[in-house]
C-alpha cells in the first residue's frame, strides 16, 4: 500500500504548486537532422549507413504507451515475449537474436541484469514517463558498446529539463482497478538545470496463466519509480551532470505446474526487485572546441527475490559499475576520429568479473554526399581473453530525398556469471570450456523522402550468423556452446500525410532465423508489422489508431503459437492550454491471444486520465 501513498502524495503536492506560464518549441525536427546519440559519433540518420529506429516522446503520448516493452516493439525487425501483462518477464529481440543478445542503456549505462541466466533486460517494469528518445541500432554493435551487443542495441535517454521554472502531474484510472500517476518539475537556465519525476502504477492485473484455461486468480503489481537529473554549467563549456533512475516493484506470477498449457496454472509467488542506475560526467573541449572529452562513471544494481506461499524461495543481488572516456576529434571538414576506454565490473551472487575495452572509430566525408564510417575495438575479459570486434558503414545521399546505406559488423557475448558457474543435474562441475558467442551481419538499405516532407518510405536487407550460441544442456549438467543461429531478412516501412491532420505510418519485417539443424527458431514470428493512423487537427482533439500483427509462431514443445492482430485507440483533448484529458483503448476487438504458451494477454480494457502542465 505505500507505493499508493507515495503516489497520491506526490499528486497532492504537485497539484498545490503554483501555477506558471511555459512556452514549448512544437516545432519537428526533420530527419535529416535527427542525431543518433548510440552512434557514439552524434551522427545524423542520414549518416550512419546502418539501421536504426528512434521512438520520441511525442511518438509514445501519441499512442498511449506505459511500458517501454511496447514503444521498442513498434520499431521494424523488433519483436517481444512476455509471459504474461503487469510485470511480467518481458524480451527485445532484435532480427531473430535471442533477448540476452540485446544490449541496452539508460543514459548510457548498461542495465542488463547480470543476475539472470543469459544476462537479459527486462523490459516489463519501465515506466515510458521519463523518456525522451529510445534508439534502436540493430545488427551487432560490439565494436560500438562492446559485449552483449551481438544482436543490437536499445539505448534509452530519459528527459531533459527545458528552459523555466515548471513540471506536470496526471492520474489516470482503467480497468483490473489500474491506477497510474506521477509528478514532475524542472527547470533550466544559465547556471544549470535538473528534472525531478515519480510515477507510480497499480494494479489488480489478471491472471499470469491464461484465464481461458481456468486460472482465475488475478496476479497484482506495484510499482514506484523516480528519476533526477541535472547538471551545471562550468567555466568555458564544461558541464558537470548526473542521471538517477530508480524502480521498486512488486509483481505476483503462477506457478510451474507439469500438467498445464505451458506448464503454468495459478499458485501464490511474488516477485521484488529494486533497479537502480546513475552516472557521473564531465565534459568538455579542448583546442578551440575541435577535441570533445567525456569522462563518466556509471553504475547499476538489480536486487530480487520470489517468494513462494509468502516464504523466500530465491535471492540474487548483482551490480555493475562503469569507468568510460572518449574523445572526440574534429580533425577538419571531412574527417573526425573518436577514440576511448572503457572498464566494466561486474559482480552477481558474490562472484565477480572484469573486462576493459579500448575503441576508435573513424567517420571520412569525403563529399558532402558520402560518409563512410569506419570502427574497431579490443575487449579484455578477465576470463576469456580478448576479443576484437570491427564496423564499416557508407552512406550516400545522391539528392536530398534519397539515402543508400549499407553497413557490416561483428558481434561478442562474453559468457555470464551464472553460466560459468552454475551446473546440476549430476554434474560436478560448471563447464571450463565455455567460449564467447560470435556474430556477423550485414544490412543494405534505401530511405526515401519526397520534396514536400509528406511521404518517406524505406527498405532493408539483413543477413547475421551467430556461432558459439550458449544454451543448456542436461546431458551436461550445465551451459555449452551448442548452438549456431543464421537470421536473414527484410524491414519495410512507409509514412504518408494525408492531410494537414492525418496521417497514416506502417511498418513490416520478415524474420527468417533458423538453427544449425535448420529449424525455425522458437518465440520468434516470421511476420510482424503495425499500422497506425494519426488524427491531429486545427483544435483540442488529436488522437490515434494503432494496428498490431504478429505472425504464428513455434512453441518449445513443437505446437505453434497462432498468430494474433490486436487494435489499440488513444485520444486526448486539451480542456485550456494547461489542462489535457486522455483516454485509451487496448484490444478494441477483445482478441483472444498468447506472446508465450499458456500465460495470458488483457481482454478488452482501458483507462481515462487528466494531466496537468504547470
Amino acid at each position: 500500500m505505500y507505493y499508493k501513498s507515495a503516489l497520491f502524495c506526490a499528486l497532492s503536492l504537485s497539484l498545490a504548486a503554483p501555477v506558471t506560464a511555459q512556452e514549448t518549441d512544437s516545432e519537428d525536427l526533420k530527419q535529416d537532422t535527427v542525431i543518433v546519440e548510440g552512434s557514439r559519433l552524434n551522427q545524423t540518420k542520414t549518416e550512419i549507413g546502418s539501421s536504426v529506429s528512434i521512438i520520441t516522446a511525442d511518438d509514445i503520448d501519441r499512442l498511449g504507451l506505459d511500458f517501454a516493452l511496447d514503444a521498442v516493439a513498434s520499431a521494424p525487425g523488433v519483436t517481444i515475449n512476455s509471459n504474461g501483462a503487469f510485470g511480467g518477464q518481458a524480451g527485445v529481440r532484435i532480427r531473430g537474436a535471442s533477448s540476452e543478445q540485446t544490449l541496452v542503456l539508460v543514459d548510457g549505462i548498461v542495465v542488463n541484469d547480470p543476475t539472470s541466466p543469459g544476462g537479459g533486460f527486462n523490459f516489463a517494469r519501465f515506466d515510458t514517463e521519463s523518456i525522451d528518445r529510445i534508439e534502436v541500432l540493430k545488427g551487432p554493435q560490439s565494436t560500438l558498446w562492446g559485449t552483449d551487443a551481438i544482436g543490437g542495441v536499445v539505448s534509452i535517454t530519459t528527459k531533459r529539463p527545458d528552459e523555466g521554472l515548471g513540471g506536470s502531474a496526471f492520474a489516470e484510472y482503467g480497468s483490473f482497478n489500474t491506477i497510474r500517476g506521477g509528478a514532475s518539475l524542472e527547470n533550466a537556465n544559465e547556471t544549470g538545470d535538473f528534472r525531478l519525476a515519480i510515477v507510480g502504477t497499480s494494479s489488480d492485473g489478471i491472471s499470469k496463466a491464461d484465464e481461458n484455461n481456468g486460472n482465475d486468480e488475478d496476479d497484482a503489481y506495484e510499482a514506484l519509480t523516480l528519476s533526477a537529473k541535472g547538471g551545471f554549467n562550468l567555466a568555458g563549456d564544461a558541464r558537470l551532470s548526473a542521471d538517477v533512475l530508480w524502480t521498486d516493484a512488486e509483481s505476483e506470477f503462477d506457478s510451474f505446474s507439469g500438467g498445464a498449457q505451458g506448464s503454468v496454472a495459478d499458485g501464490d509467488q511474488v516477485s521484488l526487485t529494486e533497479e537502480l542506475s546513475a552516472n557521473l560526467s564531465l565534459t568538455g573541449s579542448l583546442f578551440d572546441g575541435r577535441l570533445e572529452n567525456l569522462l563518466l562513471v556509471g553504475y547499476s544494481d538489480i536486487s530480487r527475490e520470489n517468494l513462494t506461499d509468502g516464504v523466500s524461495s530465491f535471492e540474487a543481488e548483482g551490480d555493475r559499475m562503469v569507468y568510460r572516456y572518449q574523445g572526440t576529434f574534429s580533425i577538419d571538414a571531412q574527417n573526425t576520429l573518436a577514440f576511448g576506454a572503457e572498464r566494466e565490473d561486474t559482480t552477481s551472487r558474490g562472484d565477480e568479473t572484469s573486462i576493459d575495452g579500448l575503441f576508435a572509430l573513424y567517420e571520412f566525408k569525403p563529399t558532402e554526399q558520402i560518409t563512410l564510417t569506419g570502427g574497431l575495438r579490443m575487449d579484455d575479459h578477465e576470463r576469456f581473453g580478448s576479443e576484437t570486434t570491427a564496423r564499416l558503414a557508407a552512406a550516400y545521399n545522391p539528392t536530398e530525398s534519397l539515402t543508400l546505406r549499407a553497413s557490416w559488423g561483428q558481434g561478442f557475448k562474453a559468457p555470464t556469471i551464472f553460466q560459468t558457474t552454475f551446473f546440476c543435474c549430476g554434474a560436478t562441475a560448471p563447464n571450463t570450456d565455455l567460449q564467447p558467442e560470435t556474430s556477423e551481419a550485414f544490412d543494405i538499405g534505401l530511405d526515401w523522402r519526397s520534396e514536400d516532407g509528406r511521404t518517406e518510405a524505406g527498405i532493408t536487407l539483413f543477413d547475421q550468423d551467430t556461432e558459439n550460441q550458449i544454451d543448456f544442456s542436461f546431458a551436461l549438467g550445465g551451459y555449452e556452446n551448442i548452438a549456431v543461429v543464421e537470421s536473414q531478412g527484410v524491414e519495410l516501412y512507409a509514412a504518408h500525410q494525408l492531410t494537414d491532420w492525418l496521417s497514416v505510418s506502417a511498418d513490416y519485417a520478415y524474420i527468417d532465423a533458423k538453427d544449425g539443424d535448420g529449424d525455425a527458431l522458437v518465440r520468434l514470428p516470421e511476420h510482424s508489422g503495425d499500422v497506425t493512423v494519426s488524427i491531429d487537427p486545427d483544435g483540442p482533439f488529436s488522437g490515434a489508431l494503432l494496428v498490431r500483427y504478429n505472425g504464428e509462431e513455434p512453441n518449445t514443445d513443437g505446437t505453434i503459437l497462432e498468430s494474433w492482430t490486436r487494435v489499440d485507440l488513444t485520444g486526448s483533448y486539451d480542456l485550456n492550454e494547461k489542462v489535457e484529458l486522455f483516454g485509451r483503448i487496448e484490444n478494441l476487438f477483445d482478441e483472444e491471444y498468447q506472446q508465450i504458451l499458456g500465460y495470458g494477454t488483457p481482454d478488452l480494457s482501458g483507462s481515462i486520465g487528466i494531466r496537468l502542465r504547470y
